[in-house]
């Protein structure tokens, strides 16, 4: 017996406890209504979605092809367009989740207006965009399964079997989503309490790093400054907890090390006897070995191997690395939240090449055999010349003749038909397989990448209709391509919920509802 049918047959078992005062109900809305609301709560989602994250974790340790990726969504309409087009394009949404970026949330989503990457927009915004877009993916479920009804009532023979088995074998649009809580916003306890909201939204998986929550940067921006381990594992620790006291007991955890491009940190770690991991973290402090009548009046002096050095310390009472140590800072970094409870790691890279990411994951699978990445395919990289200075300097090294470009200008346009240009293109396509099978990338993303399409899809419009174009800018630019290419919410009222709202008219108050779907609805010239 299929799940709904199951359904059906449970709500007639209750209706009959009524002695008739509930003869109104129909068994079968009702479990249609069921079958479109199959998760009540953001917890329940939360389980779910963590399960499938495990399962595709697993597989891709036997299977590096077997990679997952998400894009970046700013709103839940967003994310519900996304999935619907995945369903359309690919048949199943397998292995494709949701990312949510701090950044789009700073930038887009914030009281405050547009704010930059640094920790300013407010706790509460981050579990509210969660529940936003599961929101909108349930609404999608919701949609596709009203449709499907419509279709049973009105198919015979055959034709409402193949239909029945699309409604008992329907795929939710639900899928795990990987949420950015930053540096967690505060001290643990601060962790705790956002992580909580944050997995009660339908969280399976957070995403923390390694900087100073009051000094946050972007990733991609300077001045990153990075705390000891020991506060680090803190917080990976408190986001634990947030899981199991919720009941999410595999609820995943991703550490971010911001290390290779932060040269400062705020604090000498605590250290208590050499080799520590608070001395593995001081040893890469830029120090100058001096002698006690060589101190001054505050100076912060440390014993490292029987010498007194004193770190050098800036204006901003910031302690700086030494340069060149990123790498090993890293490598260090996640080996330890591997260890220390962290499920994934995330290395935020200045340029994507996978030999360099490669060599960093060598190191830490020495220690940690099974460790894996979630990459940011970042929009902060300059794709299109990173590549084609890659196979420029591929074509050096093997002697061949590169006289015809120039290497700083390899952007430009003129280079765009070239040979070297095709061979960047191709790694560029190839990059998340060739990563994931030779940089233990597990899962690909692109941070903010519905920001710009955005932005471009409204700078092509403005450009053609309030030009000479008119509505032939709209109409030959937006809305012809929608039809053309089975874009769902052409249909703008269906996608809204208006079939749904009929549906329901119709189950409260049978042939006395005054539904919206009828004749005269413009809906119907699509």
């Amino acid at each position: 017996m299929s799940t709904y049918t199951k359904n059906i047959a449970e709500v007639a078992e209750v209706l009959k406890g009524h002695s008739g005062a509930w003869s109104a109900i129909n068994p079968e809305s009702a479990a249609r209504m069921r079958a479109q609301n199959r998760f009540q709560t953001g917890l329940e989602i939360a389980k779910y979605t963590a399960g499938i994250m495990r399962a595709d974790m697993a597989e891709y340790d036997g299977d590096t092809s077997a990679y997952t990726q998400s894009l970046g969504c700013w709103h839940g309409f967003i994310g519900q367009q996304k999935l619907i087009s995945i369903k359309k394009h690919f048949g199943s949404t397998k292995k494709k989740y949701l990312y949510l970026s701090g950044w789009m949330v700073a930038a887009l989503r914030s009281e405050f207006g547009p704010l930059p990457d640094q920790s300013m927009h407010e706790k509460t915004s981050v579990a509210s965009l969660i529940a936003e877009l599961y929101t909108f993916l349930r609404q999608a479920d919701a949609r596709e399964l009203g449709g499907l009804f419509r279709q049973l009532d009105e198919a015979e023979g055959s034709a409402k079997a193949a239909i029945q088995d699309q409604i008992d074998n329907f795929q939710t649009h639900v899928v795990p989503i990987i949420a950015d809580i930053d540096a967690g916003f505060g001290n643990a306890e601060a962790t705790y309490l956002m992580a909580k909201q944050m997995i009660e939204a339908g969280a399976c998986c957070i995403q923390i790093e390694n900087q100073v929550s009051d000094e946050k940067q972007c990733g991609h921006q300077d001045g990153k400054v990075t705390v000891p381990h020991s506060d680090f594992l803190a917080k990976i620790n408190a986001v634990r907890y947030a899981f199991l006291e919720l009941g999410v007991d595999d609820g995943v955890i991703v550490a971010r090390t911001d290390s290779l491009g932060a040269g400062l940190t705020k604090q000498i770690a605590v250290t208590e006897q050499p080799g520590d991991l608070g001395d593995q973290y001081n040893s890469f402090l830029d120090v100058e070995e001096i002698s006690p009548a060589d101190m001054k009046n505050g100076d912060v002096v440390l014993n490292q191997n029987g010498k007194l050095v004193r770190p050098k310390r800036l204006p901003s009472n910031l302690f700086q690395f030494k340069p060149g140590t990123g790498e090993a800072r890293c490598i260090l970094d996640s080996i330890t939240s591997l260890q220390n409870g962290a499920d994934m790691i995330w290395i935020e890279t200045e340029k994507p090449h996978v030999g360099q990411i490669g060599a960093m994951m060598d190191e830490i699978r020495k220690v940690v055999p099974n460790a894996k990445l979630v990459y940011n395919n970042s929009p902060s990289f300059n794709w299109t010349l990173n590549f084609r200075q890659q196979i420029f300097d591929a074509m050096a090294e093997a002697g061949d003749d590169v006289s015809a470009y120039d290497r700083s200008d390899l952007m430009n346009v003129s280079y765009d038909d070239s040979a070297l240009a095709a061979a960047a293109d191709e790694k560029i396509r190839t990059f998340q397989a060739d990563a994931a099978k030779h940089a233990g990338i597990f899962h690909h993303l692109i941070t903010l990448p519905t920001y710009h399409t955005a932005a471009l899809s409204t700078d092509n419009l403005a450009k053609e209709y309030f030009g000479e174009q008119g509505m032939l800018g709209y109409v030959a630019g937006v809305q012809r391509k929608e039809i053309r290419q089975g874009i769902a919410c052409v249909k703008h009222q269906n996608m809204a919920g208006s079939d749904m709202g009929d549906d329901h008219k119709e189950y409260f108050a049978g042939d006395a509802a005054l539904k919206a779907s009828g004749k005269d609805n413009t809906m119907n010239q699509f």
